[in-house]
């Protein structure tokens, strides 16, 4: 799902845009990091490309295909298991029950919470729950993958591991776009945009 922008910059208060105008394609296949101080911009950049925002400045070109954004806070079923979360894709996607829970927790083991499968969303961690966020979106299979601060709340080792898994996904064809601080991922991305902030941002900025 090559998604291309052709100058595009955004402004919530008029004449006063977030980041300069950017072209760029996001190609299936590659990991794009977006970085830049906090109010840049990198969650607008984000919303625009999963055509969630129309930029003030520019144009977007998108192919069809499926797009799924993992927000950096997790949001969830409160009472469905960790599970039941990643086995819904797949159950859409037209899998078997059975065979989507096999899948569900082969997922789960990759991201280190298969022993949390069981278990309700409300009794997750943070990073517990953003990590089966990624999983989720992982069984999607999606052709544009966005994330917003997907190690934010990790520790090392697993963040190094997540950082790897997204790179598989990106292997497998997704345009995988990551907004970040972390200088890790920035590192594990093939190309980076770095933004930079050139407004005051107003109460209707997209969240952060």
């Amino acid at each position: 799902m090559p998604v291309t922008f052709d100058a595009v910059s955004h402004a919530f208060t008029p004449g006063h845009p977030l980041f300069r105008p950017i072209s760029h394609t996001f190609v299936a296949g590659t990991i794009t990091g977006v970085v830049g101080p906090s109010g840049c911009g990198k969650s607008t950049l984000l919303a625009i490309a999963a055509g969630m925002i129309r930029p003030t400045v520019g144009r977007v070109n998108r192919s069809e295909g499926r797009c799924v954004w993992v927000f950096q806070n997790p949001h969830g079923v409160a009472r469905r298991s960790a599970q039941d979360h990643v086995s819904i894709p797949l159950l859409a996607a037209g899998r078997g029950r059975g065979d989507a829970d096999r899948e569900a927790r082969r997922l789960l083991m990759e991201f280190g919470l298969v022993d949390r499968a069981r278990m309700p969303f409300s009794a997750l961690s943070g990073g517990e729950a953003q990590r089966l966020m990624l999983a989720r979106a992982v069984a999607a299979r999606p052709h544009l993958l966005l994330v917003d601060e997907p190690t934010a709340q990790l520790d090392r080792p697993m963040a190094a591991h997540v950082n790897s898994v997204i790179a598989g996904l990106a292997s497998a064809g997704a345009a995988v776009v990551i907004a970040t601080h972390d200088i890790d991922t920035r590192r594990a991305c093939d190309q980076v945009i770095e933004l930079e902030n050139l407004g005051t941002v107003t109460p209707l900025e997209w969240p952060r």
